[in-house]
């Protein structure tokens, strides 16, 4: 016998919520009758694993130590030179973002990428002679992260490019990045065009050294203060970076000018950094390096320490398993496209800098920037969910970024690997998508998530430890 719909609500509605507050809370403001069932999502990994890292006497207090140091770093900007003076790169070593990878295994923009480093640094004269200089083994990769270094994207950094410098003044470390090329086709997303290698050209010339003179002028720059300041302003760190790029102008800007150079080279100089909105993510990066490289090699702690793509792997690192990569299949970011691009035309997830969600900033504090779910898609809800659902796999809030619509609590910082077993909840990034085909250049934003694999992998090592 079938009731017909009007009787549904001859009767007050009682409604079963799972997951999310928002959801009842909504509800009940509407006088409905709820009943919450605490559901979580599965835990992983084996038993006697959780058993041995959970019994680890020495977790407690090495997960302390590591968040202790996170939040005592700090960043300031004191250099920009060669990478080759920097990083003492010879010309025939090429870095990249993510775990080590073979030429072979390369995704479509991190060819690319490479292929455009080869013909800036004069090794190739075209793309040909650059894959073939590549697989034969005369150019040679190696990660970012083994050389103190992060990049965005492909991340490639080679000897002619230029790099900020930043120190940590607390506990004495030393981080790299190249400077941000703005948006578009650039090398970082696989590009490599004439237009690409000119602009770089005029990165190594003019800016580099513009931004070098100057900041001997203005002295060091607080990176760490610029991006607390920034999610009071509606950044998150890692899509989001508009208040941040303006205030590290704000703060440059009059040394710049007073540095010397040609009124034309001083004029593109402001205008390229007032029209790139995302430069400031390439400080706010090895400023996420330092706090992290910080908390390293600290025995029984299960603190992730990085996580990197390199758009064919995902590898994250942990606090106590040394320089160990534990890895698994890159995932494709869901969200919005640009132009006619579509998921088709995706590559899956790539780049050093899901180290800002390593830090607790990026996606994990989506609650501090709403207006990024215009570019990475989803809803102001969902931004606000996202991070409190980081709370549950991290070890301890950090004060310094303050989230003001949860009323300025710390954004969630040190991912335990053992919460994430637990939860079954994996760190949730945003994240710039780069073409698959070589040489496409961006082609949207969104969502991504580590594969469960990198965490099931250190839950093991962890344990391995444990039990010795």
């Amino acid at each position: 016998m079938t009731r017909p719909l009007g009787a549904l609500l001859a009767h007050p509605l009682s409604v079963v919520t799972a997951g999310v507050d928002l959801f009842p809370e909504a509800l009940r403001s509407q006088g409905a009758i709820v009943e919450t069932v605490d559901w979580r999502p599965p835990a992983f990994g084996a038993p006697e694993d959780l058993a041995a890292v959970a019994a680890d006497r020495r977790r407690v207090s090495a997960n302390r130590t590591a968040t202790e140091r996170i939040l005592a770093a700090g960043a300031d900007l004191v250099d920009v030179r060669s990478a080759a003076d920097a990083l003492d790169l010879d010309r025939d070593l090429f870095l990249h973002a993510g775990p080590p990878i073979e030429f072979g295994n390369a995704s479509g923009p991190l060819r690319g990428a490479l292929i455009g480093a080869a013909m800036f640094e004069g090794l190739a004269a075209d793309p040909d002679e650059a894959v073939a200089m590549l697989e034969s083994g005369r150019i040679r990769l190696d990660p970012c992260h083994h050389h103190r270094a992060v990049g965005p994207m492909a991340g490639v950094t080679t000897a002619s490019m230029w790099v900020s410098e930043l120190r940590d003044p607390v506990n004495g470390g030393t981080a790299y990045c190249s400077l941000n090329e703005g948006l578009g086709k650039v090398l970082r997303y696989g590009a490599y065009s004439t237009e690409v290698i000119d602009r770089l050209r005029w990165m190594g010339e003019v800016l580099g050294p513009l931004l070098a003179a100057a900041l001997i002028r203005s002295g060091p720059i607080d990176i760490k203060s610029i991006l607390a300041q920034m999610l009071q302003m509606g950044d998150e760190g890692h899509n989001r970076n508009r208040a941040g790029s303006l205030m590290f102008l704000r703060d440059l800007a009059p040394t710049i000018a007073e540095a010397g150079a040609p009124a034309d080279q001083v004029a593109d100089v402001l205008r390229f950094l007032g029209g790139n909105e995302h430069f400031f993510l390439n400080y706010g990066m090895p400023a996420a390096k330092l706090a992290l490289d910080a908390a390293r090699d600290i025995p029984g702690c299960s603190v992730v320490v990085a996580m990197a793509r390199n758009g064919t792997e995902f590898g994250i690192q942990t606090s106590g398993t040394g320089d160990a990569w534990f890895t698994g299949p890159a995932q494709t970011p869901e969200g919005l496209f640009l132009g006619g691009y579509g998921p088709q035309d995706a590559n899956p997830d790539i780049g050093d800098s899901s180290i800002m969600e390593t830090l607790g900033v990026g996606g994990f504090s989506m609650a501090a920037a709403p207006a990024i779910v215009r570019f990475v898609g989803g809803t102001v809800p969902d931004a606000l969910a996202t991070t409190r659902r980081m709370f549950r796999i991290t070890v301890t809030e950090n004060p310094a970024y303050a989230i003001p619509v949860l009323e300025f609590r710390g954004a969630p910082t040190g991912i335990d690997v053992l919460s994430v077993a637990r939860t079954g909840i994996l760190p949730q990034i945003n994240t710039g998508m780069a073409g698959r085909v070589a040489g496409t250049g961006q082609v949207g934003a969104g969502l991504v998530k580590p594969p469960q694999e990198c965490f099931e992998k250190a839950l093991v090592a962890l344990a391995a430890l444990a039990r010795s």
